[in-house]
């Protein structure tokens, strides 16, 4: 017979499992999607978007941003910080962690703009101004997440128009140290990531994080609401561009092949500032609320169907469900050393390949790799590195407090 004690001590490392398997098999379709967006072809013969294109671009690297919320959520014990000196230590490393973030993308700043923006220097202002954020309760950061995403983005159509033009350029060291206010504006306002608009996904990230995601009914709830969302959004826009003449209003102003690209391909962060109307456009990287809503939806239901693929009940399913995504879930686990290692590849002579088949061979040699080093090593090189520096500031900063 089953005791009350004995269900819960087999049930929550079985449950926790699938939770963590979930989270690493959704981050590296999330990574691979961003791969995807800068080695494979964006149009066809016929110049419209591939397939590729539309299912990866500004949803890969939305997902990227919510989970990185989601680890937010873990990185401070999934719960609401305690305001006083007993949480310094965990505010110190995530201040240590967006302080590695940006060491590393700015350090990739010599790479080629038009192969792929870096997006690290954004995610490290995104981990910075999420410290304070880890001390409010999770519904408060819920209102705070509806609330920016119907507003910044008016925000930044108010804001835009009195700043520098974005860079043409990666965000480097020499840009931080020579031009301190236009890369400020450029990661804040006009880059292709804008803080100002990201940090919706980051908020929405750490709400996800403090749900229960060992929950079957947590995970469908969040298919659900995720599939949800991108219907909404696509409604939604078609409304406001077509039976409310939004797109009869945009066409009187903007250049036709201007609009037929944004329409057909999305933007580069943001949409134009010359009218509202731009607002009603929910395309790839467009930064608008429209936008949020669908790539928030298509985040959500992504993770929540990865979630839902581990809870197969069937030995033999879960086995086989388990091997073959194996190899993903290893790149889950060392993501940021896989995204660096993509962003160097592309911009070396080693990447002499046409678009599929030197993706297909990123992917491969990408899976292999991962898979081994975490047979072996464990925790990715970058991710150890990180790991240990921010433990280090923690423990650093637990102790001073301690001692006072």
């Amino acid at each position: 017979m089953t005791t009350l004690t004995d269900t819960p001590v087999a049930a929550v490392p079985a449950r926790r499992r699938i939770r963590l398997r979930g989270i690493d098999l959704a981050r590296s379709l999330a990574v691979l999607g961003m791969i995807a967006v800068h080695s494979l072809d964006d149009y066809d013969a016929d110049g419209n978007p591939t397939m590729s294109y539309s299912l990866s671009a500004g949803h890969a690297s939305a997902m990227f941003a919510v989970l990185a919320g989601v680890a937010i959520a873990f990185l401070s014990g999934r719960r609401r910080l305690p305001r006083g000196p007993q949480s310094l230590g965990t505010a110190a490393s995530l201040v240590a962690r967006a302080g590695m973030l940006g060491l590393i993308g700015l350090s990739l700043g010599y790479t080629e703009i038009d192969y792929g923006v870096v997006i690290l220097p954004y995610y490290a202002v995104m981990f910075l101004l999420a410290v304070p954020l880890v001390y409010l309760g999770t519904r408060a950061l819920a209102v705070l997440a509806v609330a920016s995403a119907a507003l910044m983005p008016a925000l930044s159509q108010l804001v835009r128009p009195h700043l520098p033009e974005p860079f043409t350029r990666q965000l480097s060291w020499e840009t931080v140290l020579v031009k301190p206010f236009e890369s400020l504006a450029n990661l804040i306002f006009t880059g292709e990531f804008p803080v100002v608009v990201w940090m919706t996904y980051v908020l929405v990230g750490i709400v996800v994080g403090r749900l229960d995601l060992s929950s079957l009914r947590i995970n469908a709830w969040l298919t659900g609401f995720g599939a949800l969302l991108v219907s909404l959004s696509a409604t939604l826009s078609w409304m406001v561009l077509h039976p409310f003449d939004g797109l009869n209003r945009l066409e009187a102003i903007t250049d036709p092949d201007t609009l037929a690209e944004v329409l057909a391909f999305g933007s580069d962060g943001t949409v134009p500032t010359d009218t509202w109307w731009w607002l009603g456009v929910n395309g790839p990287h467009t930064g608008t609320s429209l936008d949020l809503m669908n790539t928030i939806g298509s985040s959500l239901l992504v993770l929540g169907l990865c979630l839902l693929l581990f809870w197969i009940g069937r030995p033999t399913l879960a086995r086989a469900v388990n091997i073959l995504t194996a190899p993903l879930v290893a790149v889950g686990t060392m993501s940021l050393t896989v995204y660096v290692g993509h962003i160097m590849f592309i911009n070396s002579d080693f990447d002499m390949y046409d678009a599929t088949e030197g993706y297909l061979r990123q992917v491969l040699v990408i899976c292999v790799v991962a898979l081994a080093w975490r047979a072996t090593a464990g925790r990715g090189p970058l991710e150890g590195l990180v790991t240990a520096v921010t433990t280090r500031v923690r423990r650093a900063v637990e102790s001073r407090v301690g001692r006072t």
